[in-house]
């Protein structure tokens, strides 16, 4: 039986001078840190990729701000990651300059109920 391989995010070598593997939830953990903090555009062969999360660090605080990137996260979410996880909870808040993404998910291959939170603040 062949095992698959999962890479580890940011790629880098391993203490052997291999390419750094990760087991599988911390990498679909780095999935969606991947997908929440590309900005649309970066991808060259997936343009549509992303969110737009970083760019939010700059604009207005507000409810209606937090409320719209929150659906977009959903929708992104659930667009390149709906069939690896389902999404229990999603929370944005932005307070300052900090933008905080709390996500509670199950992974699907497992059955495993994971959380994280990401964060980002302005330069």
């Amino acid at each position: 039986m062949v095992m698959p391989i999962y890479i580890d995010f940011p790629y880098h070598f391993d203490r052997h001078g291999r390419t750094a593997t990760a087991v599988y939830d911390d990498h679909v953990r780095e999935m969606i840190e991947q997908l929440l903090f590309t900005s649309p555009g970066e991808r060259v062969n997936r343009p549509d990729f992303g969110t737009g999360l970083l760019q939010m660090v700059f604009a207005p605080n507000s409810p209606e701000v937090a409320a719209a990137l929150q659906f977009a996260l959903q929708a992104a979410l659930q667009r390149y990651l709906g069939d690896v996880i389902t999404v229990s909870t999603l929370d944005v808040s932005s307070e300052d300059a900090t933008l905080t993404v709390e996500l509670s998910y199950v992974v699907l291959a497992t059955g495993d109920a994971r959380s994280a939170t990401y964060s980002r603040s302005a330069p």
